[in-house]
């Protein structure tokens, strides 16, 4: 089956079930305010997914508990699971329609069913926290209307119609309308198929044939997995190359009703559900010391890491026993925290695709956690490739976005090498947009990137089947990410003349530096009143033959309050009296050079500022490595300006268009 094919199922399933789950969330209201109705219908999904799923087996296990009581037996967990032929079983002889025979002890029995499911699933429940809405719907009139929705035939949620894939992907449509109507940040936003098929085919990368050839036995990682519907369909990737693969799916997510389903979904689908963890991936590293095979995560962006401070900041001072020992981002992005955390997690052999905005392309200064945490990267060779999305991809964001590939055993074509692929013009429209999700990335969109990618050369691809599609590759060395900056500096040159105090001008100064303002000022008027304009030193040395004490610490103040800049004087000293001590900088004049790395220093600096600046100097100790990724600079096209003549042909022709109009309407 096509991805278009899979996507129209998927849209079936979603609009079908989660419209109607929706509609059901109209009992709810005035009770609860729109983006808090997922605190009940969430958890409802689960609960009737694992209800439904149960069905077949439903009677096969109460009467095996029946036995297993009556055998006075008290570890029955395998037992029932045996009979439940799944990894979770409920033992009470409640269902959704006999709940409903007890209208006046709904509350009651619904607890009761809900507390004889599996532990696994009991612990689903609680982190769910649904206990206290079961006691306000019920207070308020409401369980029982919900409970009825959820039976009817619409509502069937079970495992044999409604696969896992789809399933998440109608929980994430559920949580997408309920973000929409809390005007969520733009973050916090969901990663739909076609961006995850794209990911999935940069991870098998080059090894789909060696794959098919050995066998898949694979740990799959997603740091902010949400619904778990990555590592789901990087998992129906790996079985598409590998009926029998191997897999082991690993997730950690923060939000409890987001962990809640991820878990539910994978103990449905047979996995072990232990490895669904919940927690702050940042503060609470729940993988403490694994490493996997592959990584696949969108974790957020533009969201503060201020809560996971103090235990980041912990990790980072441990060097490279922790997960940040390359420096830290800006508090109020912690996105390439999670890039940090992703390659601390990878095997030796290990690949990674996940995605980041345009920040941590760019952000950041030499020397910044930013820049570091680029140049950790690219030091040791693991940035594989860098994909350019179209924008408008995601549900709750328009912004642009990019697939960073991260591999520590890069082919030996690829080492050394970082490939830049632009995807933003290979889309294809949705008819009807979902959120701000107006394009998406087909088979055909898909194909030409991966195309790109295996050709892995400097290219542009224009699609057969539509020209429109265009995808542009770009096969740079690492080195080319990297820079030096220098700080230039140029002399200070002041002149000294017509040297008065005003009081009023010194009304902030402290009291000592007034009184040598003062001074300097005094013998100035009384001893050289109509002097012509003096060099800095000069000026210095007749404050010394007068025997007026300057404290080196006070010449910054006595140049800043009497001299004036002029490019025609000599040059200031450090210490003003002393030439050994090298030319004072002019603050006004500092100014930095971007050195690409594989420039050299005196040639770039002789050509782009010795001709401006003849008198610049820098300090080597004062240089700073840095690594930058331009990736917008790289395919820049540049469009020629519309030549005058052309503009001004064009306005006259305008103006003869209204003339002739004006004439129409006057007569």
């Amino acid at each position: 089956m096509s991805g278009e094919d899979l996507q129209k199922q998927t849209s079936i399933n979603i609009q079908e079930k989660a419209n109607l789950i929706w509609a059901i969330a109209d009992k709810l209201v005035g009770l609860y305010k729109p983006h808090e109705y997922g605190k009940v219908i969430l958890p409802m999904c689960v609960i009737k997914r694992f209800e439904d799923t149960l069905a077949p087996t439903k009677d096969d296990v109460i009467k095996m508990n029946e036995e297993l009581e009556t055998k006075g037996i008290a570890v029955k967990k395998g037992f029932l699971e045996a009979a439940a032929k799944q990894k979770f079983y409920n033992t009470s002889k409640f269902t959704f329609d006999i709940l409903l025979a007890d209208a006046d002890n709904i509350k009651d029995n619904f607890e009761s069913y809900l507390n004889h499911f599996s532990e696994n699933v009991i612990d689903i429940i609680n982190r769910m926290d649904f206990y206290n809405e079961i006691k306000k719907m019920d207070d308020n009139n409401r369980l029982y209307l919900v409970i009825k929705e959820f039976c009817s035939a619409k509502a069937y949620l079970g495992a044999d119609v409604v696969s896992a894939v789809d399933m998440g992907y109608i929980f994430e449509e559920l949580v997408r309308k309920f973000s929409e109507s809390y005007n969520d940040q733009a973050g916090a936003h969901f990663t739909a198929r076609d961006i995850i098929y794209l990911m999935s085919e940069l991870l098998v990368g080059e090894d789909e044939q060696k794959m098919e050839d050995e066998g898949i036995v694979a740990s799959i990682y997603d740091m902010a997995m949400g619904t778990s519907q990555m590592l789901a369909c990087l998992d129906e990737r790996f079985r598409k190359i590998d009926p029998e693969a191997e897999i082991t799916c690993y997730g950690q997510e923060l939000n409890p009703q987001t962990y809640g389903i991820a878990k539910a979904d994978m103990l449905i689908k047979g996995g072990n559900a232990d490895n669904m963890r919940l927690g702050d991936t940042l503060g609470d590293d729940q993988f403490k010391g694994y490493q996997f095979d592959y990584i696949i995560s969108n974790p957020p962006f533009g969201i503060d890491w201020e809560a996971s401070e103090k235990r980041v900041k912990a990790e980072n001072e441990m060097g490279e026993a922790g997960r940040f020992a390359p420096g830290l981002p800006a508090k109020g992005d912690g996105q390439m925290l999670f890039m940090l955390n992703g390659v601390a997690k990878l095997k030796e052999e290990g690949r990674m695709a996940i995605i980041q905005n345009g920040s941590p392309l760019f952000k950041g200064d030499a020397g910044s956690g930013e820049s570091e945490i680029r140049g950790y990267l690219l030091e040791h060779d693991w940035l594989e490739a860098i994909v350019q999305l179209p924008n408008d991809l995601f549900y709750n964001t328009g912004i642009a976005t990019y697939i960073w590939v991260v591999s520590k055993n890069k082919s030996e074509e690829r080492t050394g090498k970082v490939q830049l692929i632009d995807a933003s013009k290979c889309f294809e429209k949705l008819r009807k947009p979902l959120g701000n999700k107006r394009v998406e990335i087909t088979t055909v969109c898909r194909e030409l990137i991966m195309q790109a990618y295996h050709d892995f050369t400097d290219w542009e691809y224009t699609s057969e089947l539509n020209s429109e599609l265009k995808v542009e590759s770009k096969v740079k060395d690492v080195e080319d990410f990297k820079f030096t900056k220098l700080t230039i500096n140029r002399p200070l040159r002041l002149e000294y003349k017509d040297i008065h105090f005003d009081e009023t001008t010194a009304e902030n100064y402290k009291e000592a530096d007034r009184a040598l303002l003062k001074e300097v000022a005094t013998y100035w008027e009384d001893n050289m009143p109509n002097h012509v304009g003096f060099p800095d030193i000069t000026f210095f040395l007749e404050l010394k033959k007068a025997k007026i004490k300057v404290p080196q610490g006070k010449v910054a103040l006595l140049r800043n309050y009497f001299g004036k800049r002029n490019p025609d004087m000599m040059e200031a000293y450090v210490k003003p009296v002393d030439q050994e001590s090298g030319f004072a900088p002019d603050p006004e004049l500092k100014d930095s050079e971007i050195i690409p790395w594989k420039e050299d220093i005196t040639e770039y600096l002789d050509k782009n500022v010795r001709p401006y600046a003849p008198d610049f100097w820098y300090n080597e100790s004062e240089s700073k490595i840095g690594y930058e990724i331009p990736l917008t600079r790289e395919f820049y096209k540049y469009t020629p300006l519309t030549p005058s003549s052309a503009i001004f042909d064009e306005l006259k022709k305008l103006e003869e268009k209204e003339s002739e109009l004006m004439s129409r309407i006057l007569g």
